[in-house]
């Protein structure tokens, strides 16, 4: 079992106390209904690392952990013990001299959403399929008083946890959810949907259920897949999409502009829209798998292996007046 108490006491006398009183057996309930996984091993890994105290943390323009140089027997036993988390998708991470390569630059995407942002200082905010929780690292850079991360992977849990070992104790949590499991809150500042919309078989309840987490007044940040075409262009791919096999809409920037207007969001604007890159997306030592080179047509990169449109991701921001 994951230890809540930091999380539980982060909440206390904020409006997201009620719901601590349900969330150690639904984290429970969840984790019983995994019929695979190696949680409880990768737990033991974590409490086998080393304890480092960081002499500082570097959350604001990167996610930096220093300390006096280590022995290079106990650093090399550190990334070991990091490897078994493979593969490793977001980051990049610099752990106490060890540089986690991971897959995705996503402070690349971060640097380009930020500047768009309301100020995330003294803010509430939760982060929908967050991965292994890079960007609650990088929220707490901007000021955020409190960032939770959901996503049912327990490979991404582990590696949140791995480094929360190091870190120690900052308010950012990872629990191991989906948004099927969030009661309607409406007590979040700020939430954020960033690579989620394109995998939801019904795209307009996604939506539809973000907007009961975010308080009045709120934000929501909701980055996706993207094709070019006017407000009624949607691609539903016949089989896979850059060999990803649960992928279903892909609207143009003006169709999923329609689609917030239609669930009552305000002031919505599309503050980037970028090509994936294999720069951005690719193969390293922390991820060794096949990667987006991969999965584009080896003599266009501008298609999938598919045919499709190559990934091409919009980020759009969107008030919550009700």
């Amino acid at each position: 079992m994951i230890d809540l108490s930091e999380l539980l006491d982060d909440i206390k006398g904020t409006e997201l106390e009620d719901w601590s009183a349900q969330l150690p057996q639904l984290i429970e309930e969840v984790l019983a209904q995994y019929t695979h996984g190696d949680l409880d091993e990768w737990l033991k890994v974590i409490d086998s690392l080393p304890t480092i105290e960081a002499q500082k943390i570097e959350l604001q323009e990167q996610v930096r952990l220093t300390t006096a140089a280590l022995d290079e027997d106990i650093k090399q036993g550190i990334i070991d013990k990091l490897k078994l988390f493979h593969p490793w998708r977001k980051g990049p991470f610099h752990v106490h001299g060890i540089d986690i390569n991971t897959e995705w630059r996503s402070d690349w995407k971060w640097d380009r959403i930020a500047p768009h942002l309301s100020p995330l200082k003294g803010r509430t905010i939760l982060d929908v399929g967050c991965g292994n929780g890079y960007h609650l690292f990088r929220m707490l850079g901007e000021g955020a008083k409190l960032a939770i991360g959901i996503d049912p992977s327990q490979k991404f849990l582990a590696q949140f946890l791995s480094l929360k070992h190091f870190t120690g104790s900052l308010p950012a949590h990872l629990l191991p959810l989906g948004i099927e499991h969030m009661p309607r809150l409406k007590a979040f500042d700020t939430v954020f949907s960033m690579g989620v919309l394109y995998h939801r078989r019904s795209p307009i309840d996604h939506i539809q259920q973000l907007k009961t987490l975010v308080r009045k007044g709120g934000e929501l940040i909701i980055e996706t897949l993207v094709v070019d075409g006017d407000e009624n262009t949607v691609l539903v791919p016949k089989g896979r999409y850059a060999q990803m096999r649960n992928v279903w809409f892909l609207p143009s920037i003006k169709a999923l502009a329609r689609w917030l207007a239609r669930c009552d969001l305000h002031q919505i604007r599309m503050v980037d829209c970028n090509q994936t890159s294999i720069e951005e997306q690719r193969a390293t030592e922390w991820m060794h798998f096949h990667s987006l080179e991969n999965y584009l047509d080896p003599n266009d990169h501008n298609k999938t292996i598919e045919g499709y449109p190559a990934p091409k991701r919009a980020t759009f921001i969107a008030k919550v007046v009700d």
